[in-house]
């Protein structure tokens, strides 16, 4: 069998073809909520979402045995968005009254969250093998129903990640200058923390609660290596995540290994590989202080300046 008839037969499967677009989501919608943290400073964000996720799901499974629904976690990704939100918005809530640091309110969440859905496992019945599959990943489980909710936890989160970037990028950037220009700081911030939990949750069945924040931060590190304005970072952090997200997919489709370890590794390498290249291609490049500006003046050899397609002057 050549390679091209194995690859045909690979996109055939009705498995790989809910696990490719859940991958395919999850490397548009991480990354794009990954460039908001990072400007915030809060990449660690999604490790403390994940932890509380993991309550979440504990909790969806103990409802489902109480209702006696089969499978037993027919609930467990409803139960993980409703947690991911609270803990979010309360995080958000406490760095704002800033009664409390960030590092500890996210250390609460890390502690909390998994003593939690250990807890809440053990009582619904299951045991800590059940929660493997959310705490790492397990692309074979994903079923049509999982791939629906994710399809809609991702379009929510590409229409405020993308149709309020300006606004996004303002808080995020200057929170006293959003404040100032009268933006609705709050309500903004509320809203990255949000999609934050809804990212957390849809990248949950590919890469596992607790990857999922290398999925959201490598991407964007990459993409820093190589660009300066915001709107080129999202992009080309993008392009890194649909791309470790499908090929790290397709090579668990060959050899037995861990999609979500693969999909890091490769974002990790990928980084590496970039990190070493960029400072050479980036001292052969003309210094640009204000690479967002376009420019106007375009300076030629002979020492005039052409300004504007046609007009020129003295240099």
């Amino acid at each position: 069998m050549t390679f091209l008839s194995e690859l045909a037969y690979m996109f055939s499967d009705p498995l790989m073809q809910r696990a490719l677009i859940a991958a395919l989501l999850v490397g548009l919608t991480a990354p794009i909520v990954g460039t908001y943290l990072v400007q915030r400073r809060l990449s660690l964000l999604g490790d403390g979402i994940g932890h509380v996720a993991l309550t979440g799901v504990a909790l969806g499974w103990l409802v489902g045995a109480g209702m006696g629904l089969v499978p037993q976690d027919r609930l467990a990704i409803p139960g993980a968005v409703i947690a991911a939100i609270i803990g979010s918005v309360a995080i958000e809530l406490v760095r704002e009254r800033g009664r409390t640091s960030g590092d500890v309110a996210l250390a609460l969440l890390f502690y909390g969250g998994i003593a939690g859905g250990v807890l809440l496992m053990g009582i619904a019945g299951g045991s800590q093998a059940n929660l493997t599959a959310y705490l790492f990943g397990s692309i074979s489980t994903v079923t049509t129903g999982d791939l629906v909710l994710t399809l809609i936890l991702s379009v929510i989160v590409l229409a405020v990640g993308l149709g309020l970037r300006a606004a996004l990028f303002s808080v995020s950037y200057d929170e006293e200058f959003a404040k100032a220009s009268g933006l609705p700081v709050r309500f903004l911030n509320i809203a990255v923390a949000i999609v934050a939990a809804l990212t957390v949750t849809v990248a949950m069945r590919v890469v596992g609660l607790l990857l999922v924040s290398a999925l959201m931060i490598v991407p964007v590190a990459v993409a820093q290596l190589t660009t300066r304005s915001f709107r080129r970072t999202m992009q080309v952090a993008t392009v890194v995540g649909v791309t470790v997200c499908v090929v790290g997919l397709s090579i668990t489709y060959w050899y037995n290994v861990s999609p979500g370890a693969t999909i890091v590794v490769l974002a990790i390498i990928t980084y590496g590989i970039v990190a070493a290249i960029a400072p050479i291609v980036t001292r052969r490049r003309r210094h640009d202080p204000h690479p967002d500006i376009p420019d106007d003046v375009d300076l030629e050899p002979s020492g005039t300046a052409r300004k504007d397609g046609d007009e020129t002057c003295n240099a």
